[in-house]
């Protein structure tokens, strides 16, 4: 008799080969048989019209945090996410000396917009090595299996000291050997990669750059050097790719021998710099360099309201003098009193951020219940406007007002300079591509797109209409076998026997993702936006059930995942 069975249900089993309906069984946390008739299980799920797929494996996320305080990881796990991987961009918190956390706590807020008070009062600090913090988090009870990577910055700022925060410092010859020793004794204790930032959209809560910024060859290369000495480990690059970009991390990854993955989103200074860039992986590829690009599934949308980080009137006077308000009586001040929203639409500043709002307002929609990630450019603000003889000013304010000041507004940050998602179907279908920049556990205030494999289903399977749709198994197969293969998770990722059991039964039918919302869950009462999804029926880790009906069953199976330890 097996442990579990889940019955008749339609399998995708991430191969990217046709579903069919069939039984799956699990024995000890992995599954033992795919196929028909299949003997009795001591716990039997009637699958009959449901999906049966792996569990989403997350290669980009940033739970460096939160998976220290939070065992749930949400919003990921709702979304059917049974591993994650954290420590990207170069950001995280090991190596770290004792009375030095100050520093990674100023970069992650400002690179990941993560407030200070939630780091400060979320993160014990109880490690100083990098092996030291793997052994913190293999300690920690969570429900999906997480891995960790070393980021450069850390690594770096450990290293040279204050000198480190500087970009243009070169570090000595002995401190980029000691860095490269640091690297190779982290991924020796289960590190599944390195990770740098060479891009200047991230910068510190105090302005400045990111100290990997310019890294010059000799920095790179000997740490390339630790990456091939311990044989292991993914090299992860966000970068602005400008000239002879490319090529620097393409020599770092021919002396590591490691697997390059790199960041790609379509840019409005540089929109088809991203094609460049492919086209670079491609050669590399060609060339016998493991290579890849780790692309969204939809638009990097901002999200604005009364209580996220980024709102159209926050350098307002009028705005800056309710500072003191709690939002809900914020925003029932601005809604009885008139002569306050015509301050706000008609009195603005001349500063920089009202500026930029102003230039940008053809590219922020109303994101109401219909969620639409692919909104019409006919949909924006100024569209609107336009068509109606009104102020966009107004508009927003009026939106941002609705639900008792709850309202959201999308500016399509990135991915989107067509007015549709053609572009992110171009880089989902190349073959080069992983599926990744989801940023889980960051930009709290800011962003909410974790939730993407929820929307990746529902939209590219199901509901498009503005273009070609793809098909299901191909979508499941790049979240799942695809991504797990990028990073040498070898035993994950299939519904095959001899893999392990993470699992998700899915109501394809009613699968959809709930409106995001700002809640104020995080440690010292921090705030952060979430989405939910209404569909999944059951999600499991190792063969234990974790979530069913969208609900945590108490479950927590999760393990720290070390490098080179998942073969199949």
């Amino acid at each position: 008799m097996h442990d579990l069975v889940i019955r008749n249900g339609t399998v995708v089993d991430g191969t990217g080969e046709p579903a069919r309906v069939a039984d799956v069984a699990v024995d000890g946390g992995v599954i033992t048989a795919v196929g028909e008739g299949l003997p009795q299980g001591q716990r039997e799920i009637a699958a009959n019209g449901l999906l049966v797929t792996p569990g989403f494996v997350d290669i980009h996320t940033h739970y460096d945090g939160q998976a220290t305080w939070d065992p749930y990881l949400t919003p990921s796990s709702w979304h059917g996410v049974t591993t994650a991987v954290f420590g990207n961009c170069s950001v995280g918190f090991a190596p770290v000396r004792p009375d030095s956390t100050g520093y990674l706590i100023n970069l992650m807020e400002g690179v990941e917009d993560i407030p200070e008070t939630v780091l400060s009062e979320g993160v014990r600090f109880d490690w100083e090595t990098f092996p030291e913090f793997l052994n913190v988090l293999e300690r920690t009870p969570r429900v999906m299996d997480v891995g960790a990577q070393v980021p450069h910055a850390a690594l770096r700022f450990y290293v040279m000291g204050d000198r480190g925060t500087d970009h243009e410092e070169l570090p000595t010859e002995l401190e980029i050997l000691r860095m490269s020793e640091l690297l190779e004794e982290a991924l020796r204790a289960g590190a599944l990669g390195f990770t740098t930032s060479r891009t200047t959209k991230h910068r510190a809560a105090d302005g400045t750059v990111t100290p990997t910024l310019t890294a010059r060859e000799a920095e790179l290369l000997g740490l390339a050097a630790g990456m091939k000495r311990a044989g292991s480990g993914v090299l992860e690059v966000n970068s602005d790719f400008g000239p002879g970009e490319f090529e620097a991390l393409r020599a770092a990854a021919e002396v590591s021998g490691r697997p390059l993955s790199c960041l790609i989103v379509q840019v409005r200074d540089a929109p088809d710099r991203w094609r460049e860039t492919m086209q670079n992986i491609h050669k590399a590829r060609a060339a016998g360099i493991a290579c890849n690009g780790q692309v969204h599934v939809r638009p990097i949308g901002v999200l604005m309201g009364f209580e996220t980080t980024m709102n159209p009137f926050r350098e307002h006077p009028a705005w800056l003098e309710l500072a003191a308000l709690s939002p809900g009586d914020r925003a029932q001040r601005i809604s009885n009193d008139s002569a306050l929203r015509e301050r706000l639409v008609n009195q603005r500043p001349d500063d920089e951020h009202t500026q930029w709002i102003d230039g940008i307002l053809d590219k922020i929609f109303p994101l109401d219940e219909r969620l639409d990630y692919e909104p019409e450019p006919g949909m924006s603000l100024t569209s609107i406007a336009a068509r109606d003889g009104d102020n966009p000013w107004r508009l927003a304010l009026d939106w941002m007002l609705k639900d008792a000041g709850t309202g959201l507004l999308m500016h399509t940050f990135e991915n989107y300079c067509g007015g549709d998602l053609e572009v992110v179907r171009e880089m989902m279908t190349d073959e080069a591509s992983v599926i990744g920049v989801a940023d889980g556990g960051a930009h709290v205030g800011l962003i909410c797109d974790s939730s993407a494999p929820t929307f990746m289903l529902s939209h590219w399977a199901r509901d498009r209409t503005r273009g070609a749709q793809l098909p299901l198994e191909f979508l499941v197969h790049k979240h799942t076998r695809g991504n797990a293969v990028a990073y040498g998770l070898n035993d994950r990722g299939l519904l095959a026997a001899g893999f392990k059991a993470d699992i998700n039964v899915i109501d394809f039918d009613q699968l959809r993702l709930l409106p995001p919302k700002v809640v104020y869950d995080l440690p010292a009462g921090g705030r952060r936006l979430i989405q939910r999804a209404d569909g999944y029926r059951h999600t499991f880790a190792s063969g234990v059930e974790t979530l069913r009906d969208g609900e945590f069953t108490g479950a927590l199976p999760g393990k720290l995942i070390r490098g080179e330890q998942s073969t199949a």
